[in-house]
């Protein structure tokens, strides 16, 4: 090789070293330059299907579309009506928000199981009746899913014990939808409870509604577009239809499912799984829970009362005259709290805008539920209020429905979940259809 050669070929190996340079620069151009301000790119966006599509997803929707890092791409729903509404909206405000290159449509599927076979789907948001609630979370589970779940987490309690086992055998994060842990009124009242602020706590009472029923309501016309076999999912005994259960697509109240034991807990579980969650953050009772839940008896005792192994009693009634609605009720020894949505009434007053200090004892901070969630299935850390945590409160609201029916005093055991009873032991499960159900 002469010298012009070897010059030449120099120059040219320099050239193509500078061009490649140049060319793997462009893939390190900041995002915000690529996509302009705000901009997130579409793999650190969170792809989420939703499971349900009434009133309560149509309220999750809107706290979803709100967040930048998460994206709406898939409805499943039994009502084709609703199914479909739900996906228009969400595609009409992607695009009212624009920067959404990526977004490629909110996807429908009339069978939700068709929906977690999506493997670009990273988690869900089940939003169905609760009588649903366990069978979706474990195939959710078993289909490589996060799951974010709406309360109360489980109609019985071995359904909610078995969405735990799925949750940690498949290694998934599961937030349960009791946001109340995200409002700054709880986290206060808890935090000043468990630092002493009103002395030992003698009792607490949380006011919320009562029991279910037996499903009672007549038989009317079922309306086109909605499977009801697969409403009726789970369940064994079939259910006629009537609008209430699930309402046409622009009914002004929420379905009243959730007051027939088939179906739901009552506005025991129902708003229990808010209060009685509180009580038990309070009580720093998220991995425990009561030892006897005696029923009122017409004598002595007047209202539902739980035990705890601590000595605290809990009550099931209402506590003010004056009530907000429903509420939590800590009495200490000292000062008593009073917590409801945006109030909280604390005597001495001044504990209510207290400042508890860094080095005092502080619970899990989040102030919005939703991110929450994105931010645990991100980072692979636990949620505000683990699946965990929604099953002990869940087990809470549904012992205290079995007692109400069974009208007698039951021992609990909260270690293993069972009663000293068989008869209540038989009502901690159900049996469920084999094509829509899972073994518990």
């Amino acid at each position: 090789m002469n010298v012009k050669t070897k010059q030449l070929n120099t120059v040219s190996r320099r050239t193509f070293l500078s061009q490649a340079a140049l060319a793997s620069a462009v893939f390190i151009v900041p995002r915000h330059v690529l996509g302009g301000k705000g901009y997130i790119a579409p793999s650190d966006k969170l792809t989420l299907g939703f499971i349900g599509a009434g009133k309560q997803a149509f309220g999750l929707q809107r706290s979803f579309l709100d967040r930048a890092d998460a994206q709406i791409v898939a409805v499943s729903d039994v009502y084709k009506v609703k199914m479909d509404s739900f996906a228009t909206q969400v595609n009409a405000a992607y695009a009212a928000k624009g920067n959404q290159a990526d977004y490629k449509g909110c996807n429908a599927y009339d069978d939700y199981l068709e929906l977690l076979q999506q493997k670009s789907i990273d988690a869900v948001i089940i939003a169905t009746p609760d009588h649903w609630h366990a069978a979706q979370a474990v195939k959710a589970a078993e289909a490589g899913k996060d799951i974010y779940c709406e309360k109360p987490l489980s109609l019985t309690v071995k359904e909610g014990r078995a969405m735990v086992d799925a949750t940690r055998k498949y290694k998934r994060i599961f937030q349960v939808g009791s946001m109340q842990r995200s409002w700054p009124e709880f986290r206060q009242a808890v935090e000043l409870v468990r630092n002493g602020y009103i002395g030992d706590i003698k009792n607490v009472k949380v006011n919320v509604g009562g029991p279910p029923v037996a499903y009672n309501l007549p038989e009317e016309k079922l309306p086109e577009g909605l499977n009801w076999d697969r409403w009726l999912g789970p369940n064994i005994a079939y259910s006629h239809y009537n609008n209430a259960l699930n309402p046409a697509l622009d009914a002004k109240f929420w379905g009243k499912w959730r007051d027939y034991k088939e179906f739901g807990g009552g506005m025991m579980t129902d708003w229990g799984a808010h209060m009685f969650d509180i009580a038990q953050w309070g009580l720093d009772m998220d991995s425990k829970g009561p030892i006897v839940v005696t029923p009122p008896n017409g004598k002595d005792v007047t209202v539902l009362t739980y035990l705890y192994e601590n000595g605290i009693v809990m009550t099931h009634e209402q506590f003010a005259k004056n009530t907000f609605g429903s509420g939590v009720q800590f009495n200490g020894t000292t000062g008593i709290i009073e917590v409801y949505r945006k109030k909280l009434i604390t005597t001495p007053e001044s504990l209510a805008t207290k400042v508890i200090g860094s080095n005092e004892k502080k619970v899990y901070f989040s102030d919005n539920h939703y991110q929450d969630f994105i931010d645990a299935v991100k980072k692979r850390t636990t949620p505000v209020c683990d699946v965990e945590t929604g099953h002990r409160t869940a087990t809470v609201c549904n012992i205290g429905n079995i007692a109400y029916e069974l009208k007698k005093p039951l021992k609990w055991d909260y270690k293993k979940e069972k009663f000293d009873d068989s008869e209540a032991n038989a009502l901690l499960s159900r049996k469920m259809r084999k094509q829509f159900g899972i073994s518990i």
